[in-house]
């Protein structure tokens, strides 16, 4: 232990050694279950086809920005059109949904469509999109809808992608297949429903699945060419299926050669969704056994990864290695050195990041200023936190959920957490129920039951019903705080309410001292409370067992 303490001191030493080096420098400068073997994907005529559908992510907190390089292999979002649909609703979907409300209760298929004719609705193809995204918790009656629009040829391309999400979503996986050979058979290009079916595969934990799915393109006249190869990785990637879709890239080097961007997308796993900075180093060591050079995307992943994982000097140095080799560091390296300067109480530095920012003109968003709030918020600087707020709102950058969300981390008060709860209600951001899952295990965390409570009956007044997840907490935590006639009196409401009996909290109820000295919760309940629980995809012992796959991968 003290050979490691002395480590890290001398870690921390050698990066403030650096850092003004570095600052001088920026100064001067202007996607898991077991798989089916993957050495029989066929072989695909290499042939140009429509690029896949260009949006965003940013599903969680990050200091790395999507580029336009990542995006292009991405699949259409609809949660982006849920938001949208909410905001903006068609004229005639409103009609439509309560026909089809009624509709469910005929017994045949025709008799429901015949009746969906006489609901006065104008099919439109913005009607029954609109109204298939709105069903999409009642997968019957989203499929109803889409017959119907199919009746009056009002599907395009993009309702044939959502019928399929939302029915992988329920796992109606056949189903879905159905609708994709219906494409096949009207001579349309079924290459994006089936990269959707791929997605809500791996989404599913099924990524043999998934696998399978990508190799039976040919069977529907579709020849992948790389791009739809990189998506096909991205997907797996983005659902912590990053072995699998390593071993896929190296099997089919042969058909789909080993160059820098399908590396940077399996980086992108490790050192983004992972975060795992053992495996990103050694897919680093690989690029250059496989003689595959770094660009600027490959360096900013792993400057991510050090900064997540706490290394300021390992990011300090690949910045400044980045910069001698000609690549100009994104937006995506400055967020991610910012946050590691902010996490390592270097604030006046991370300002000087980014006032650097400002004169290069490199974008600033809510990444920029989330990347200092916060680690500021963590280390329960709250005043340090509030002032880049107020600098964020003053550059015109909107506070994101995330911004709202670390401040709750770290508010130790009710009157505190209620004051960011009004700022969210006034901003359009919520709060929703994540923001009180945040703090109930907050006051929970620091033995405040009251404060709980009054935090319970608070979530009423922003019309929030707590689910499963907040009874979760709320149980456990009355428990070790050993208020259990509470516990079991919420435990009784929990029930009453329809949600299903929990045996971990019957048996914590029954057994109270199954949870002294526990702060964390079983693993289950950290789940159902959003927690990000680190897992690898399938077992390190299983990996690299083909011959085929071992040579050039022998990095420790």
């Amino acid at each position: 232990m003290a050979l490691v303490v002395l480590t890290r001191r001398l870690q921390r030493a050698r990066s403030l050694v650096l850092l003004p080096q570095l600052l001088t420098s920026i100064a001067n400068q202007t996607l898991s279950s077991p798989s089916p073997p993957y050495h029989f994907i066929k072989t695909f005529h290499q042939t140009l086809i429509s690029p896949c559908f260009i949006v965003p992510l940013s599903f969680r907190f990050s200091t790395f920005n999507g580029s336009k390089y990542q995006e292009l292999h991405d699949i259409i979002d609809f949660n982006e059109y849920i938001v949208e649909n909410q905001e903006k609703i068609q004229l005639g979907v409103v009609e439509l949904v309560e026909s089809v409300q009624k509709a469910k209760n005929f017994e045949s298929g025709d008799e429901a469509l015949d009746f969906l004719d006489k609901s006065g609705v104008t099919p439109s193809k913005d009607v029954v999109f609109s109204a298939v995204l709105s069903l999409r918790e009642e997968w019957k009656l989203a499929f109803l809808v889409f017959k119907w629009g199919e009746r009056w040829n009002c599907i395009v391309e993009e309702t044939w992608c959502l019928i399929t999400w939302v029915l992988g979503n329920h796992r109606k996986f056949g189903t879905a297949w159905s609708v994709i050979n219906n494409m096949h058979q009207n001579s349309m290009n079924a290459q994006q429903a089936i990269l959707v079916m791929i997605d809500r595969y791996a989404a599913a934990n099924l990524s043999g699945k998934a696998i399978q799915a990508f190799q039976i393109m040919e069977k529907f006249s579709l020849s992948p060419d790389q791009i739809a190869f990189f998506t096909f990785l991205n997907i797996l990637c983005k659902h912590g299926n990053i072995e699998e879709a390593e071993e896929c890239m190296f099997l089919n080097k042969k058909l789909f050669p080993l160059v820098t961007e399908g590396f940077n997308i399996i980086l992108n796993g490790w050192c983004n969704i992972a975060v795992d900075i053992f495996e990103a180093k050694r897919v680093w060591r690989e690029m250059s056994k496989c003689c595959i050079l770094p660009n600027e995307i490959s360096y900013s992943h792993m400057i991510s990864c050090f900064s997540k994982v706490g290394n300021l000097f390992e990011s300090l140095r690949l910045f400044d290695e980045m910069k001698k080799r000609g690549f100009a560091p994104g937006p995506g390296a400055y967020n991610s050195l910012i946050h590691i300067l902010a996490s390592e109480n270097c604030l006046k530095e991370a300002l000087t990041i980014l006032e650097k920012m400002k004169e290069l003109g490199l974008c600033r968003d809510s990444t920029t200023y989330n990347s200092m709030i916060r680690p500021l918020c963590e280390a329960t600087k709250l005043e340090e936190a509030r002032k880049i707020l107020a600098m964020m709102i003053e550059d015109n950058v909107s506070p994101t959920v995330d911004t709202y969300h670390a401040f709750l981390q770290c508010a130790t008060s009710l009157y505190g957490a209620l004051e960011f709860l009004n700022h969210m209600k006034k901003s359009g951001l919520g709060p929703t129920g994540d923001a009180f899952l945040i703090i109930l295990r907050k006051f929970f965390e620091k033995r405040q039951p009251e404060s709980s409570l009054s935090i319970w009956l608070e979530m009423k007044q922003y019309d929030i019903l707590p689910d499963s997840a907040h009874y979760a907490v709320l149980v456990e935590g009355l428990v070790k705080c050993g208020l259990l006639a509470k516990a079991r009196e919420f435990y009784s409401e929990m029930r009453s309410k329809g949600i299903g009996n929990d045996p971990k909290l019957e048996k914590l109820l029954k057994d109270p001292e199954l949870k002294k000295g526990d702060q964390g919760g079983t693993m289950e309940h950290k789940e159902a409370r959003g927690l990000h629980v680190g897992r690898s995809s399938v077992s390190r012992k299983k990996r690299f067992h083909k011959n085929s796959s071992k040579k050039g991968r022998s990095g420790t």
